[in-house]
């Protein structure tokens, strides 16, 4: 049985989940207060009764939804969470009553704007995401160019800040969107401080796409490419996931020295080389890091 609520136009609500992942991540500190662990393995959750199964499978089929896989089967999220397909059925309907999900043709489901309602709370409300923007507001008004804050959720970049200025990716991008780590200068800023060991599987589980022809798909050269980031403190990537665009980023550190997140800018590459973009926007970019950092 499919419960189909009001009917909405929907053209990309996938990402939205990725906003739950770091609502999660962020309760999870608030929870130690109430002695509830920060993650339990698969063993410690099967034994747990404090553990929710059916809350974490519904959390699970969420998660699924991905910008490049909007519309699913329920064979598909079967396959993708390693759910039953009862389980997953039972899920959806329960999503679906929730006004979270709807399937237009009875097979596939998709994601609905109530979603999106979950997380707003965390990215509009945290003050990493509140000072982030007011930063890049007056950054981005002063070089006349995008920029961007992100940190790391998983093997991806999760934008939590965006001004915009001009628009030089085929996808719209904006709070709550995510690109692949390995391949954006934000991503490589956040990966060369990770300890060898996450780093390495991290890496180990990146898929190298070859997005433009100047894409950088050779693991010992993304690997050569990360070290030369951690040294430098900044990363360029020029060309690597849009033809069109060229961005420079820097870490953002927390008052005890750790990199939380990173701040970008972009250009459009036909017009401005990465040298050039270096020249003019490395100095503020990194005032603006520094200015970000005393605030948190």
């Amino acid at each position: 049985m499919v419960v189909k609520p009001a009917q909405f136009s929907a053209p990309h609500f996938a990402q939205g989940i990725v906003i739950c992942r770091e609502l999660y991540a962020a309760t999870e500190k608030d929870a130690m207060s109430d002695n509830i662990p920060n993650t339990l393995s698969a063993r410690q959750a099967e034994h747990d009764p404090n553990f929710m199964l059916s809350l974490a499978r519904g959390l699970e089929v969420l998660n699924a939804f991905t910008p490049q896989r909007q519309r699913l089967t329920i064979s598909q999220l079967s396959q993708k969470t390693q759910i039953s397909r009862a389980a997953v059925r039972r899920c959806l309907y329960t999503l679906a009553a929730l006004g979270m999900v709807h399937s237009p043709d009875g097979r596939h489901y998709e994601l609905l704007p109530r979603v999106l309602a979950v997380g707003h709370a965390y990215l509009a409300g945290t003050p990493l995401a509140k000072v982030a923007q007011t930063a890049l507001d007056i950054l981005g008004k002063a070089l006349g160019e995008s920029c961007s804050a992100a940190t790391l959720d998983g093997d991806n970049v999760l934008y939590i800040a965006r001004a915009a200025v001009n628009n030089l990716l085929s996808v719209d991008i904006g709070r709550g969107s995510r690109l692949p780590a390995w391949a954006t200068s934000m991503g490589r800023v956040l990966l060369s401080a990770l300890p060898e060991e996450q780093l390495e599987v991290t890496l180990s589980r990146a898929v190298l796409i070859r997005y433009t022809p100047h894409t950088l798909c050779d693991m010992a050269g993304l690997r050569a490419e990360i070290d030369r980031v951690r040294m430098q403190g900044y990363a360029l990537a020029d060309r690597q996931i849009e033809v069109g665009l060229c961005s420079l980023a820097v870490p953002v550190l927390s008052r005890h020295g750790q990199v939380v997140a990173a701040l970008n800018v972009g250009v459009p590459a036909a017009t401005v080389s990465a040298a050039a973009l270096k020249e003019k926007a490395l100095a503020p970019l990194r005032r603006a890091a520094m200015d970000l950092s005393l605030q948190l």
